[in-house]
């Protein structure tokens, strides 16, 4: 079994949070479909509800990409839908939104120095 945890806000719809946790899931390659991915409640954090998504694999000699590619469907999955991941640690909101609004043109800063 595969798992990891983030925080999410409370304020955002916790079916919400479970479906782009599931999405990412399915987007993982080598994670099964059957017995299907599910989401724990781990903890009510001081300001965030920590979810666990848990998904199934019989890849274990690939659990560190297979890790890898969760964590970055997770971040693509949330940044998608407008969701803030507030864990490892989360101070407050500032003024501009933490996710991205447009999309990327493929170019590092550092090239352009």
């Amino acid at each position: 079994m595969v798992h990891t945890t983030v925080g999410i806000g409370y304020e955002e719809p916790q079916d919400k949070v479970e479906a782009m946790l599931i999405e990412a899931a399915k987007r993982t390659k080598h994670l099964k479909s059957t017995p299907q991915p599910f989401v724990l409640w781990v903890a009510l954090a001081d300001y965030a509800v920590n979810y666990q998504i848990n998904a199934f694999t019989t890849r274990g000699s690939s659990l560190p990409k297979i890790y890898s590619d969760l964590h970055k469907n997770i971040v693509s999955v949330f940044n998608e839908n407008g969701v803030q991941i507030m864990t490892p640690s989360y101070m407050s909101d500032p003024a501009e939104p933490k996710v991205p609004q447009e999309e990327w043109d493929g170019v590092l800063a550092s090239i352009h120095k």
